[in-house]
């Protein structure tokens, strides 16, 4: 097969956060009404732009974030019991993965689960190798791939977790999407956190600095890091990725993801300039 690489100007890399699709408060526990809205929502942008090239990528939330805190799997993997914990947690991620990809069949979108633990090998937390050949080809064939954040081999750590975040920025470096969307529970990166008045429109280079002592981390269970390190990677990946947008937004005000996908701005948006 000649896999063509997809078209930057048409290629859209959406993460539905683990915090918009699960309740993280409470292990292992569905926000079901939250997805099946997020993917109608899908589904209406991609008819409207049929040009449109999706790559979905979700969150742990409260499945695998809370097996990945008890077992220490990110810090990496060499005991018989943490390798258990390993499996415990690709489970986790797995089962939730199913109720997402589940979801987007439902409503006939071609989607198709591609999971990293089975693609991606790394070392020292970072990608080493990713075969994107099929993931490639399904978006070649029209398919809507679907990954999201894993346990992985590592040749340094055992075994580690690359979230969904660090899979974007890889994804990003090779294949140049024109926009990469985090659509969370918060409304974008807050300027006064935690009492949540007032939004920090655009965050750049020259302003990341002056902004920092006003984004803070997670609220809840989060081995991946909070919003501080989502700004710190968007920040490096913008100025490597010149021209590229990430917008940090709420998905859990309805309508606002397709108001995104079609090509409006909510929330905080990170660019290179």
């Amino acid at each position: 097969m000649n896999i063509n690489q997809p078209a930057p100007e048409n290629l859209v890399l959406l993460k539905l956060g683990g915090s918009l699709i699960t309740d993280k408060t409470r292990p292992r526990t569905l926000r079901r009404n939250t997805l099946a809205r997020l993917v109608n929502e899908i589904a209406v942008a991609l008819e409207r732009q049929p040009a449109l090239q999706l790559i979905i990528g979700h969150g742990a939330g409260s499945f695998a974030h809370v097996s990945a805190k008890m077992h220490g799997t990110r810090q990496g993997v060499k005991t018989r019991e943490q390798w258990q914990g390993f499996v415990e947690v690709w489970w986790d991620a797995a089962v939730l993965n199913r109720y997402v990809v589940g979801e987007l069949i439902e409503a006939n979108l071609p989607a198709m689960a591609l999971p990293p633990s089975a693609a991606i090998t790394a070392q020292d937390g970072q990608v080493h190798s990713w075969n994107l050949g099929p993931l490639k080809a399904a978006l070649e064939a029209g398919l809507l791939p679907v990954i999201h954040g894993d346990v992985i081999f590592d040749s340094s750590l055992g075994g580690t977790i690359l979230s969904t975040e660090d899979l974007f920025s890889h994804l990003a470096m090779k294949m140049s999407p024109r926009r990469l969307l985090l659509a969370g529970m918060e409304q974008g990166v807050w300027e006064d956190f935690p009492t949540r008045s007032r939004i920090i429109p655009k965050i750049n280079p020259q302003n990341f600095r002056d902004l920092l002592q006003y984004i803070g981390g997670s609220t809840a269970t989060d081995v991946t890091g909070g919003m501080l390190d989502k700004v710190k990677q968007g920040i490096s990946l913008c100025q490597s990725q010149p021209g590229m947008e990430i917008l940090i937004f709420s998905g859990d005000e309805p309508g606002s993801l397709l108001d995104v996908l079609l090509g409006e701005q909510h929330g905080t948006l990170i660019t290179d300039n």
